[in-house]
């Protein structure tokens, strides 16, 4: 696949702009759509196209590639008179970078199919700073013929690319990538609360900290935000409050026992239940301030 390819991008929030900006900065065409204009507005001022419609849009894309918030949102720009499915030429890439439940994947994946669409989808992780680097981590399901016809345009917006199997396996492998976030998020924020208690220098202990075995991406890109209570979301709690529900929904369906993952996943519940829900995911912070009674948690001012 030549860089001068058409891609649809559908989607334009947090990450979905710079996602669809690296892939005109790479060379491809580029033709965004989004439900609130400005967005698109940005796109073409960063070289691409603009779109007022999902059919429009996709009209002449040889890929096309949705990244919007869950599953009935996916729904609702493939399917229908107006949507995917019904207005993108027959042989197109649908590249699904949505984080959505793996049975409604398998089931949209059919449904492209008949449509003569090939889909693969492919959950992206690493946040607002990695969509604006181009170094997301990707997880693919799909036809590996697909895949290895799709890896240019991923390749314009990740560095870890691979395919984990058939349709549906992307979805299910981002789900585990979240768990093992948010799960790390907690521990982080009940440590920093925990060194903050013991007069410690944060700063220095987190430096250390990152040294050892307890060093981590999470701690790498989220310990400074939670030093500054800065909280401005690159990816927020409102949808890792989502994404948590798709993998012990789907773990209960599997028969999968996860004791910490429910109980994390209840404290991201009741982060968002508490107002936070705007927040980016290091908000969950916040929650353990309050579980251990602390006075100084401000209001919001994160938008």
């Amino acid at each position: 696949m030549s860089n001068t390819k058409n891609v649809a991008f559908i989607g334009l929030g947090i990450m979905g702009l710079p996602m669809a900006i690296n892939l005109t900065k790479a060379g491809f065409n580029v033709t965004g759509y989004n439900r609130s204009p400005h967005k698109v507005a940005e796109l073409v001022a960063a070289g691409g196209t603009g779109a007022t419609s999902v059919a429009q849009a996709v009209a002449g894309a040889d890929v096309i590639i949705t990244m919007v918030p869950d599953s009935a949102d996916v729904e609702g720009v493939v399917t229908g008179p107006e949507g995917v499915f019904a207005n993108a030429k027959a042989g197109a890439l649908w590249i699904d970078n949505s984080s959505i439940r793996p049975d409604v994947t398998t089931a949209l994946a059919t449904e492209a199919r008949a449509a003569g669409i090939r889909p693969l989808d492919a959950p992206v992780s690493g946040g607002e700073a990695g969509a604006i680097g181009a170094v997301l981590s990707i997880m693919v399901g799909g036809e590996e013929a697909d895949f290895t016809e799709a890896l240019p345009v991923l390749e314009a917006m990740g560095k870890t690319i691979v395919l984990v199997g058939p349709a549906g396996s992307g979805q299910t492998v981002k789900a585990a990538n979240q768990l093992i976030v948010a799960a790390n998020i907690q521990a982080l924020s009940e440590a920093v609360l925990f060194l903050e208690a013991y007069g410690v220098d944060t700063d220095a202990a987190l430096k250390v900290l990152g040294g050892g075995l307890a060093g981590s991406k999470v701690l790498d890109q989220k310990g400074q935000k939670i030093l500054d209570r800065n909280f401005e979301p690159g990816f927020r709690l409102a949808l890792h409050h989502k994404d948590m529900g798709i993998v012990t929904s789907a773990a209960r369906e599997a028969g999968v026992v996860l004791p910490l993952g429910a109980l994390v996943a209840q404290l991201v519940a009741s982060t968002v239940a508490s107002g936070d829900g705007s927040l980016d995911h290091s908000g969950l912070f916040r929650g353990v301030q309050r579980l251990s009674g602390s006075a100084d948690v401000p209001a919001l001012s994160a938008s």
